[in-house]
């Protein structure tokens, strides 16, 4: 994604997209962690490149398209986590980059049980 200005140009890779919305998702209650997405996503983890696990970013044009993939706190509503992300996260990369945010799509891996005592 870039735009050019009277002073030069600005370039915003998909990695830094992804890394924004991956602290937006971590932030959000109902949250547990961030799952890998494919294969490629999983060995970046191993390698310690874990700052946007989980994330996929597409940019078509003046669109963004991101896709998360999470793992959610059992117990907790999963259609309201779902819809609490897209809106923080969308609402986050909007605000900072100043460009519209096309579709949000979650992804839900899993659940996980953080307390034991339940």
């Amino acid at each position: 994604m870039s735009e050019q200005t009277q002073l030069g140009k600005i370039e915003i890779s998909p990695t830094a997209i992804a890394t924004l919305a991956a602290q937006a998702v971590l932030q959000s209650y109902g949250v547990v962690g961030m799952a890998p997405s494919n294969l490629a996503d999983e060995l970046m983890t191993a390698l310690g490149e874990a700052a946007h696990r989980g994330v996929q970013v597409r940019v078509e044009g003046d669109h963004v398209q991101i896709d998360l993939y999470v793992v959610v706190e059992y117990g907790t509503r999963i259609s309201s986590v779902a819809h609490s992300i897209m809106n923080v996260v969308r609402y986050t990369v909007e605000k900072a980059l100043g460009v519209p945010v096309a579709q949000v799509n979650v992804h839900v891996q899993g659940l996980r049980v953080s307390n034991r005592d339940v």
